[in-house]
């Protein structure tokens, strides 16, 4: 998961599911990744931006830090989950003044930050899986919103359907630090009519755990057909995207 909603939900020894456990983790063992993942698929596109770019759950500011990278205009990094947005806000403080002076990070939902016509592109990266379906059809009118007209929205859609079954989705790290080895077990499985991601973590030190901590956060599976019919009610059009594992939509020019 990246960068965040609210929507996560809790499991065994998570706590309220808002990424009070993931945060801790997120960074070291998926960080680099992301990091790459993030730069292929938006940096061209903030390079073009001529005005402000809009990143639509900022999350630990992996996707922040790389459109403040490529462009030059002002960034909005909008983060409503706290455990998220205090990596965001510790990873802004260690670039540049310069950079740090175009990035406004906003503390509520897009919704709730109410931005008008501001940004000529925004990205949503592993966000709209995590809203359910009221609350991305209200995401997708605020970008609208945000957005001015001819404006890109670029974003990774979720899954079309629910697996039959539990399964495994892989392992992230191991990660050393110090003596200890971090690494997480990554499963889904249909819950209640939507897919649940189940993140185990675990810290061993010589081959013994010395704490294993679980978050599970539910995705809401959409055809592209159904999010074609929302982005269109919300005033945005279907476009070509930059990559196969992208959509793209546009806000018509005036």
């Amino acid at each position: 998961m990246n960068e965040s909603s609210e929507n996560g939900s809790s499991e065994n020894d998570s706590s309220d599911g808002g990424y009070a456990v993931s945060a801790e983790f997120y960074d070291l063992l998926q960080a680099e990744t992301d990091r790459r993942l993030a730069e292929r698929r938006f940096a061209e596109a903030a390079t073009r931006a001529r005005h402000a770019v809009l990143d639509v759950g900022a999350g630990t500011g992996i996707v922040t830090e790389v459109l403040l990278r490529a462009s030059s205009v002002p960034v909005h990094a909008v983060e409503p989950a706290p455990a998220m947005r205090a990596a965001l806000l510790s990873r802004l403080a260690h670039l540049g003044a310069d950079q740090r002076a175009r990035v406004t990070v906003h503390p509520e939902t897009l919704e709730a930050a109410g931005l008008a016509a501001v940004a000529d592109l925004a990205v949503a990266s592993n966000v709209v899986a995590c809203l359910d379906p009221p609350t991305r059809r209200a995401t997708w009118k605020a970008i609208s919103a945000a957005l001015l007209p001819g404006g890109l929205l670029l974003f990774d859609p979720p899954p079309t359907d629910l697996p039959a079954g539990c399964e495994e989705v892989g392992r992230l790290g191991p990660v050393r630090v110090g003596p200890d080895l971090y690494s997480a077990d990554v499963t889904r499985r249909p819950h209640r009519g939507v897919l649940r991601m189940v993140f185990t973590y675990r810290v061993e030190r010589e081959q013994e755990l010395l704490r294993e901590a679980r978050e599970a956060f539910d995705l809401w599976p959409a055809s592209p057909e159904r999010l074609t019919e929302e982005l269109e009610a919300a005033g945005l059009r279907l476009v070509q995207a930059p990559g196969a594992d992208l959509m793209a939509a546009r806000r018509p020019a005036a």
